[in-house]
């Protein structure tokens, strides 16, 4: 059973050398979590940012904490999860004793909790609210390509649930770089409102630049310009000059609906920065505790 005494949350993300928002996400849900006072101790580490994952070895004094539950914040199981993280922490499996006798838990990524297509199903409504779902086309956005084809697995999973509950008039998964492609949506689709959903963690280049542009949106922000990757956020800005950046790019998401043509197009930002969020990260630590407590019981 997680204990508030010595039980620690290890969150896991990717980072970017790029994006400041990258990391945005992952370090909301941390405070928040923080704030509940679930755990003892509730830190981050990144792939690509500080502090890394091999420094989260040495986060957790053994002496205070006796668990460490690591919970990946990915959308799907993949090479990050099954390869990367397994190999930096040192772990030898789901669960992993260490010479100083702490145990650390390793649990599914954030993307896999069934909570997460109530989350779609939220984020939908709120890009889109004074429209009805039963004349709305809901198109769910995955990278695709095999780099990433659990990434299209998870999305088509939660198309699929989604299409089950019989609210939209059609729900697709959809995907940047392998069919059923994202730029084809206007052939995808027939309804006049269709909305539009990335399924990532984080806001980035691809949820600010390469998905509006292959929608058609037009930006006219000064930071950001459709498919011009030349206009991301320089990495040797200041803090104020990125998250003015940050700010400007997320307007992309502030303008709803779009009009192109006789439709009209709503976008929402990934879903990964649901505040929400923050509550499947501790959900996947107890069902891993539950499951192990099952396992171990006679």
């Amino acid at each position: 059973m997680i204990s508030k005494l010595d039980s620690a949350l290890l969150i896991i993300g990717h980072g970017s050398t790029v994006s400041p928002d990258s990391s945005a996400p992952t370090l909301a849900h941390a405070g928040e979590i923080r704030r509940q006072g679930v755990f003892r101790d509730v830190r981050c580490a990144f792939w690509k940012e500080e502090p890394s994952l091999r420094d989260s070895l040495f986060l957790f004094d053994p002496e205070e904490i006796r668990d460490v539950y690591i919970v990946p914040n990915f959308i799907s199981e993949g090479y990050f999860t099954q390869t990367v993280i397994p190999r930096e922490l040192e772990l030898e499996g789901r669960t992993t004793k260490r010479p100083n006798g702490q145990q650390w838990y390793y649990c599914a990524p954030v993307g896999s909790n069934p909570s997460v297509t109530d989350l779609l199903l939220r984020r939908a409504k709120e890009v889109a609210p004074a429209v009805d779902p039963a004349q709305t086309s809901l198109l769910i956005v995955a990278h695709g390509t095999d780099l990433n084809e659990n990434s299209a697995f998870a999305a088509k999973r939660e198309a699929e649930k989604i299409r089950a509950r019989g609210k939209y008039a059609v729900v697709l998964n959809v995907y940047m770089e392998e069919p059923p492609l994202v730029s084809d949506w206007k052939d995808l689709t027939s309804t006049r409102n269709v909305v539009v959903v990335p399924f990532f963690i984080s806001d980035g280049l691809h949820s600010y630049d390469d998905i509006p542009a292959l929608l058609g949106i037009k930006a006219d922000t000064t930071s950001t310009s459709p498919g011009g990757r030349g206009h991301n956020v320089n990495p040797s800005m200041g803090d104020s000059q990125a998250d003015d950046a940050g700010a400007r790019q997320g307007e992309v998401f502030q303008r709803n609906p779009y009009q192109i043509g006789d439709r009209l197009l709503f976008y929402a930002g990934a879903i990964g920065t649901d505040p929400r969020f923050a509550q499947i990260i501790i959900d996947q630590a107890i069902s891993f505790d539950q499951a192990n407590q099952l396992q171990s019981a006679p």
